[in-house]
């Protein structure tokens, strides 16, 4: 038995992670990655967002590679075409059936349309698509919020969300307060979608607090720097 309620973690070989821009999508992503790769799984990043030119995963290939994780990252070029560009190395996603893959994906039609290209191969490898839930923000500051974005996304790629994943910040101000209050908002659009919550993102330095509290724990670091950093 999973003593940890981190059994989540890797019950997937193909995790696809969504989520408004400025959630927590990526931070996300790249923890997930980093703690795949630590149980020892051959691990492969996808950065597929192409809409948000910030918080990017490929702006931490050196952190990446020194973990022996590969990063496939897409090109900016095609943004606003109906089929967005995406590199041939996806591929490898599907057809290497050892490789653990994190597909970070934009979260507005952009990304839906990303989704929406890949549908097929995704069902074919079981793959479960995450939503990261940021209750600081405008766009999903409340349930009704929330829910709509979550099925938006749904109804556009005609894949299902499989699980939620609580972030209520991750800059250096997140409170035990502002994670308690972000998985009471959960547990709100969970019971409305019939959509798990999967684990609750919170600093390490707050894991033991907030483990008395809300569970699964995934505990994280802060890799994303805002630009001006």
């Amino acid at each position: 038995m999973d003593q940890t309620g981190r059994s989540w973690v890797d019950a997937a070989r193909l995790t696809v992670v969504v989520g408004h821009f400025g959630s927590g999508k990526t931070e996300f992503s790249v923890n997930l990655a980093l703690e795949l790769a630590e149980r020892g799984h051959p691990t492969a990043l996808a950065d597929l967002d192409i809409v948000d030119p910030y918080f990017r995963s490929r702006e931490r290939g050196d952190l990446l590679a020194e973990n022996g994780i590969q990063l496939i990252s897409s090109s900016q070029s095609c943004v606003d075409a109906d089929v967005p560009s995406m590199p041939a190395e996806v591929t490898r996603l599907f057809d290497q059936e050892d490789l653990y893959g994190v597909l970070d994906i934009g979260g507005d039609a952009s990304g839906a349309r990303v989704l929406a290209r890949y549908r097929r191969r995704l069902a074919e490898s079981k793959a479960r698509i995450l939503c990261v839930v940021n209750a600081n923000r405008p766009l999903s500051d409340t349930a009704e919020r929330a829910v709509s974005y979550i099925r938006g996304i749904e109804a556009a790629a005609k894949l299902p969300v499989d699980g939620l994943v609580n972030n209520a910040h991750l800059c250096a101000e997140t409170s035990l307060e502002d994670i308690l209050a972000g998985g009471k908002l959960l547990e709100t659009v969970s019971s409305q979608t019939g959509i798990p919550i999967v684990c609750h993102m919170v600093p390490k330095k707050l894991c033991q607090e907030a483990s008395a509290y809300v569970r699964p724990v995934f505990p994280v670091s802060i890799y994303m720097k805002k630009p001006w950093e």
